[in-house]
């Protein structure tokens, strides 16, 4: 690292990923901003320039003031291993300024702390991490501990379960081939134990939400559900609440759908049989509605869950976030699974309720398109995670009640419990391959200009950037998929990207986006 390298870092002046200290005296401080760095994005330390005026200075720099560097950063918890640069000032001979650069957190990984303390960033400042994003990292990190899910249930026994739903679920695994055949005749707690919905042979609060009759303690096991006149709340036509386990919420939703939404007929070309559907297509509201019900943050007992129609629209809402890696925008990208209830959407899997692989945006996406309707849109509100749809007019329902169908593909007008999903595969030639969705996403997102990791990040809408390097950067460097401005020197601190021609051909002829 050079001190032309020291000025563009510093250019910009200090940001959510550079603290500048004039010296080393402050040093305690410097770490409250090297935690902060390491629980948010990443960022840049760097001592021997003056905040004001951004003078580089430098200070000079003994065995005393590594020493004192060292002991510094041993303070912070868990330990981090990083590389300090010490750089000279060629307009202050003997002076020195020290960087040092701290990776971001990446969901699932243990918070820091400085001294028991956890800091965290909001834009250029520097904050004590509040108690409740705390615990939720710690949760995150080690989920089998922390988790509602995993806690042994109240007074609750395996009497308690409803075996009709659990032997129902073991069935549709097997079908699915997700669950041996030998299950079937095996003990319940047996399988149970297997989906980790048993401690100490005791059901979970996982087991509970989905298999109890007994809800008595659990006041979140509620649905609330409103037929609302006109596009507010001021006025309600139907207004209901559900209580029970999933399946019972599940069904109580759908047959709420079925109540208040228009169902249209029309004759297919292939048959001269008429199917009816509804106006929102039934497979993009259930899976929106599974999705709702397994990823809500069931321990928030004073919230519950809500489908709520207007006549312009349909808001489905848990209490609950989206993951740090997924946003309302970039859920209808491809990405990875990040289940807020782990072991609940494990059983869900198992039993063909859920696929595994974060396909559930597309395939709502793939159902509204084929019944040729707008599709959702999803967004947080500080508290709820809403998926809407868009109601179709009354005169777009009655022509396509009455005309031929959008899709010449054969529809069946028997509802199928669960619905089941195929994921899909994206062609790929085969003098090259990539590895993984994120790196697909980056050769669709990338172009032939040269930019910065950061810059690469915000294009694929990712604002961890130590994710966006795990996950999509490396893996992509891997492949072959982009190739660096400085080859030889990967750390170099303007180092840029592109695709390289593999990528841009593979992006040419099987583009995912492609129809």
């Amino acid at each position: 690292m050079t001190i032309d390298d020291i000025k563009a870092l510093i250019a910009a002046d200090e940001s959510r990923t550079l603290e500048l200290k004039k010296t080393t005296g402050e040093l305690k401080d410097g770490m409250h901003s090297a935690c902060a760095f390491l629980n948010t994005d990443g960022g840049w330390l760097v001592f021997g320039v003056a905040p004001t005026g951004l003078k580089i200075i430098g200070q000079q720099v003994t065995e005393t003031t590594k020493r004192e560097i060292a002991q510094a950063i041993s303070g912070l918890e868990p330990a981090v291993d990083v590389e300090i640069n010490y750089v000279d000032v060629p307009d202050h001979p003997g002076n020195k300024v020290i960087a040092i650069h701290f990776d971001g957190w990446v969901w699932g990984e243990r918070p820091h702390t400085f001294h028991g303390c956890p800091y965290y960033k909001v834009e250029s400042t520097t904050k004590v991490m509040p108690h409740e994003m705390y615990d939720e990292r710690i949760r995150a990190h080690q989920p089998q501990m922390y988790a509602w899910e995993s806690q042994i249930a109240n007074d609750v026994t395996l009497a308690y379960l409803n075996v009709k739903h659990i032997r129902g679920c073991i069935r549709l695994g097997v079908e699915g081939g997700r669950i041996p055949a030998s299950a079937m005749n095996a003990p319940i707690d047996d399988t149970l134990a297997k989906w980790n919905l048993l401690k100490n042979g005791n059901p979970t609060n996982g087991a509970v939400m989905l298999f109890s009759d007994k809800i008595n303690e659990y006041p979140q096991f509620r649905l609330r559900m409103a037929r609302f006149l006109g596009t507010d709340k001021n006025e309600f036509i139907d207004n209901q609440r559900a209580e029970g386990n999933f399946f019972d919420l599940l069904d109580a939703g759908m047959v709420f759908f079925f109540k208040h939404l228009n169902l249209s007929g029309k004759i297919t070309n292939h048959s001269l049989q008429r199917e009816e559907r509804l106006e929102v297509p039934y497979h993009a509201l259930r899976e929106a509605l599974i999705n709702s019900l397994c990823h809500r943050q069931w321990e928030k007992f004073k919230l519950t869950g809500s489908i709520a129609i207007y006549d312009d629209r349909i808001e489905i809402a848990n209490p609950g976030i989206f993951p740090p890696q997924i946003s309302p925008e970039s859920i209808k990208e491809p990405h990875e699974s990040y289940p807020y209830n782990l072991k609940i959407a494990e059983a869900l899997y198992k039993s063909t309720y859920l696929e595994s692989w974060g396909s559930g945006a597309k395939r709502i996406m793939d159902a509204c398109r084929e019944q040729g309707i707008e599709e959702p849109t999803w967004r947080w509100d500080g508290g709820f995670v809403i998926v809407t749809f868009k109601r179709p007019s009354k005169a777009s329902s009655e022509k396509d009640a009455n005309t031929t169908p959008v899709s010449n593909k054969q529809h069946t007008s028997t509802i199928p419990v669960p619905y089941q999903y195929h994921t899909s595969t994206i062609p790929v030639p085969h003098q090259y391959h990539t590895s993984s969705i994120p790196v697909q996403t980056l050769i669709e997102k990338g172009t032939d200009e040269y930019m910065t990791a950061l810059e690469l990040a915000d294009l694929c809408s990712l604002k961890n950037i130590r994710h966006f390097r795990k996950f999509y950067l490396n893996p992509a460097l891997a492949d072959g998929a982009i190739e660096r401005l400085y080859p030889d020197t990967p750390n170099h601190p303007q180092q840029k990207y592109r695709l390289t021609e593999a990528a841009k051909e593979w992006k040419k002829n099987n583009s995912p986006k492609q129809s």
